[in-house]
């Protein structure tokens, strides 16, 4: 089996892959990020996944390099890291009663042969009416300023939400796991 390597930086996604048990090493990409003009939201997320794991390929040239990104939408807008109290309630706000839709890109690049898979999955969160009260304490409890969509799932974010669906949770939390395994399986690696 040819090593893993996550090609991010994000605690989340560390311990989000550290459940599947299997050995891995992590390394930050350096890509430009932005959008591109017109950009839909699901090619943004699937072009910054492949990005992620193609920008280390050269370093890792046998690895089987795992790429994901994130993007919250709300109303057809996409919604960003918040990275202050003020955007983050701004955001929470918004999408209060609403529904946000997650979608996160994965890519599974084997550097050795080339070979890319890149899937996106959906997850969406409907949410409970929030008075202001109740945004702020939750955002000074928890404060999810490095999250897209102000919240975290894998805490109190939680107790934001009136409902979810789709196929996948740990989508929510910026690594689709189920889909990482059917991608890991094609490889040739089995998770216990």
């Amino acid at each position: 089996m040819l090593p893993l390597l996550l090609a991010s930086s994000s605690p989340y996604r560390r311990e989000l892959l550290a459940r599947l048990g299997l050995p891995f090493i992590c390394s930050s990409p350096d890509i430009d990020e932005n959008r591109h003009p017109n950009e839909p939201a699901i090619d943004l997320v699937l072009r910054l996944a492949r990005e992620k794991a193609q920008a280390l390929s050269g370093s890792y040239p046998a690895h089987l390099i795992i790429g994901s990104d994130q993007v919250a939408v709300l109303d057809g807008h996409i919604l960003g890291k918040p990275h202050t109290f003020e955007r983050a309630l701004e955001q929470l706000s918004a999408a209060s009663g609403n529904s946000v839709t997650f979608l996160t890109g994965l890519a599974l690049l084997n550097s050795h042969t080339g070979h890319c898979q890149v899937d996106c999955v959906k997850f969406t969160v409907h949410m409970r009416h929030l008075n202001r009260d109740s945004i702020e304490r939750y955002l000074h409890a928890e404060q999810p300023y490095d999250c897209a969509g102000s919240f975290k799932a894998e805490g109190l974010g939680v107790s934001l939400f009136q409902s979810t669906e789709g196929s996948d949770a740990t989508s929510l939390i910026g690594l689709p796991l189920i889909r990482l395994i059917d991608m890991l399986l094609i490889e040739g690696v089995s998770v216990p």
